[in-house]
């Protein structure tokens, strides 16, 4: 009996024997091969590459819209502050207008009564008719008095003028201001709607390109489109569990240098003290009573935490509207956009916060990462200036926020690294 090799060695050489057209392929075909091999391994690759750029289009389109959307609730905020200011200042011009009519009319019933008695305060007059010296003397005395009293009411009808004139300038200005202000955030409202728009339309391209490049990648792999399809968001998702915890790894990293930075700075400041302490001691510089001890040295600043009612209720109200679109401009009831949302949710936990990331900031305690506590605000900005802050969401715990992410995204509860890392925090 023929062993499994033999036989199939026999079985070819006969196969082989039987098609006369049947030759060895050869170095050039094998060659071909390797190369139709390694050209289709490159395309696939390319169409990756493809992918990923699409991608970062997509989060870059997000992310623009989502600055144009915050610049306009600052422009719409600061416009609103400068309508109130505007508004304080007319109201105070119109205080100041009524005051000086009221010290014209004072003034002016001053003058009338004063002419009405002229017959008798005059000098020549009580001259003419006075019995004695001292009767002149009270009759003058009489003028001297009325005349100061007219004076002075003069004086402040011209206070009251030149308050007037300048609460009115005043007023004049805030108006201007407020006026300008409103057309700044008319500007801003219009590019925010356009880079809304863009956005949208980014993901819808970008949405009908991947499915082409998924539909390409499906045809060199030789795979069916739904296993394409279900391969390329498992590696998506995967890439960003990686880039996630790598920027946690990251901002632990750096919050724990930092801690040790600012202990190694308190020991050296400790250090220091108790050497001067010595060194007063053996000088004869300390007074009786005096221990040198360390004791005074500045406690660490210490950041108030919110109330734990607050923060139940703030993350209670954030977590309710989970599923809920991001809408820019929008806070609620059913659709929201980032600062929006973190506003509607401390709201409930009683602490008000203006419409604008920014500003949420500015009016909240600035904490370190090594401080988030439940509750507390992170932030995302462009540079190291709060000032380019244009995305906060509301700190959950373990390493997740609540947050209305972005145009054609709902509200959620993910990682704060599911996007990039937060680069502020601050606790309201």
């Amino acid at each position: 009996m023929l062993s499994l090799g033999l036989a199939s060695t026999c079985l070819i050489a006969s196969s082989a024997l039987a098609d006369p057209h049947h030759s060895v392929p050869s170095k050039d075909d094998v060659a071909q091969a390797q190369q139709a091999v390694t050209s289709k391994r490159g395309q696939v690759q390319q169409v990756e590459a493809e992918l990923a750029e699409a991608n970062a289009r997509l989060r870059q389109a997000s992310e623009t819209a989502e600055i144009a959307s915050e610049a306009y609730n600052g422009a719409q905020w600061k416009a609103d502050q400068a309508r109130k200011a505007a508004d304080e200042a007319r109201a105070a011009a119109d205080r100041a207008s009524t005051a000086e009519e009221e010290q014209r009319k004072a003034y002016a019933a001053g003058v009338v009564n004063n002419y009405r008695s002229a017959p008798e305060v005059t000098a020549l007059a009580g001259m003419a008719k006075a019995d004695g010296i001292d009767e002149v003397q009270q009759q003058t005395q009489a003028m001297a008095t009325a005349q100061k009293a007219l004076n002075a009411q003069y004086g402040r009808v011209q206070a009251a003028a030149a308050l007037a004139t300048v609460t009115a300038r005043q007023a004049t200005d805030a108006e201007a201001e407020a006026v300008a202000a409103e057309a700044d955030a008319k500007k801003k409202r219009d590019a925010a709607a356009a880079a809304q728009e863009q956005a949208q339309q980014a993901a819808g391209d970008i949405a009908a390109q991947k499915q082409a490049l998924i539909a390409q990648l499906a045809h060199l792999k030789n795979v069916s489109l739904r296993v394409a399809a279900q391969r390329q968001a498992a590696l998506e998702e995967r890439a960003a569990r990686r880039a996630a915890a790598a920027a946690a790894a990251k901002a632990a990293a750096e919050a724990a240098a930092q801690q040790a930075a600012q202990q190694a700075a308190a020991e050296a400041a400790r250090a220091a003290q108790q050497q001067a302490a010595q060194q007063g001691a053996r000088s004869g510089d300390l007074q009786p009573g005096d221990s040198g001890s360390t004791d005074s040295a500045p406690a660490p600043s210490h950041v108030p935490a919110a109330t734990s009612g607050g923060v139940a209720a703030a993350l209670a109200f954030a977590r309710a509207q989970i599923g809920e679109p991001y809408v820019w401009g929008a806070a609620g009831p059913s659709s929201w956009d980032c600062s929006g949302l973190t506003m509607a949710a401390w709201a409930q936990g009683g602490i008000s916060l203006p419409h604008y990331s920014v500003a949420q900031y500015e009016q909240s305690t600035p904490i370190s990462f090594g401080d988030l506590r439940p509750g507390d605000l992170v932030f995302w900005g462009t540079t190291s200036s709060p000032s380019s802050i244009h995305h906060v969401a509301l700190y959950a715990g373990n390493g997740m926020i609540v947050q209305a992410p972005h145009t054609g995204a709902n509200v959620e509860e993910v990682s704060m690294y599911s996007w990039t890392a937060p680069n502020f925090f601050a606790r309201p």
